[in-house]
């Protein structure tokens, strides 16, 4: 397959680091190198994998970019918010670029694995119900629950408060007590999905962790509200399911 050119301004441009036409100001001053040749017209075509030096330094280029954001509480999955800050305000600067979104969203109050993307085909078929990319939560609840009758439910798919029927999830219970903890394992993202879940069987959810998103788990070593770039090994992860429905 013949790999797709695009003008050189506009992939610099795309990193998110300098404007286009900033890129067009250093091209003019012949700041802009293409496999060792000095750029001199900014509409010349590139490939993601040509050599590109800006200011002499290499331009690490990739046409899309997705990172793993360990979401604190209180941060909005969302690309712009007017009353909070979001998960792309928060993601550290050599990381931003144009077009990021969050892949499905996590409640303000729900903290974990944030998929951020700007890729819009790729965050289309991990959300699609069909494809049944898992997401795997942790949820501590208010109050004991009939685990048994619980389990089955979720298994049958969950029928919510208004009638909409859920598909079937996996609960396991993790720790039992006073406020019983368990791993939650669904296919579908819909508003407030878990927490009107557990609604629908007594219970308020009090906390809320996403642990994985098909295959991949959250990061261990990445602290809370710290980002990194996934690696393509781990890409393949997010679509080969870890648990069987």
């Amino acid at each position: 397959m013949t790999a797709k050119k695009e003008r050189i301004d506009k992939v610099i441009s795309s990193q998110g680091l300098i404007s286009r036409s900033e890129v067009k100001a250093l091209i003019k001053k012949g700041e802009v190198t293409l496999n060792g040749e000095v750029v001199t017209d900014s509409a010349v075509k590139v490939t993601y994998s040509d050599d590109i030096f800006v200011n002499g330094e290499k331009l690490f280029q990739t046409e899309h970019v997705y990172i793993m954001l360990n979401k604190p509480h209180g941060v909005v999955s969302a690309s712009n918010d007017k009353n909070d800050k979001t998960v792309v305000d928060i993601l550290p600067d050599e990381l931003k670029r144009k077009n990021l979104f969050p892949a499905g969203r996590l409640d303000k109050d729900t903290t974990g694995f944030c998929l951020v993307t700007d890729d819009g085909d790729f965050a289309h078929n991990i959300l699609s119900p069909s494809r049944h990319v898992t997401k795997t939560y942790i949820a501590k609840i208010s109050n004991p629950i009939d685990y048994e009758k619980a389990k089955k439910g979720f298994s049958e798919g969950v029928v919510l408060a208004d009638g909409t029927v859920l598909l079937s999830a996996v609960l396991s219970l993790i720790e039992d007590s006073d406020n019983p903890v368990f791993k939650v394992i669904i296919k579908e993202g819909k508003y407030h999905q878990i927490k009107r879940m557990f609604a629908s069987f007594g219970a308020t959810v009090t906390e809320l962790k996403r642990i994985a998103i098909g295959g991949l788990p959250l990061d261990d070593s990445l602290p809370v509200g710290s980002a990194r770039l996934l690696t393509g090994e781990e890409l393949k992860f997010i679509v080969e399911n870890d648990e069987k429905f």
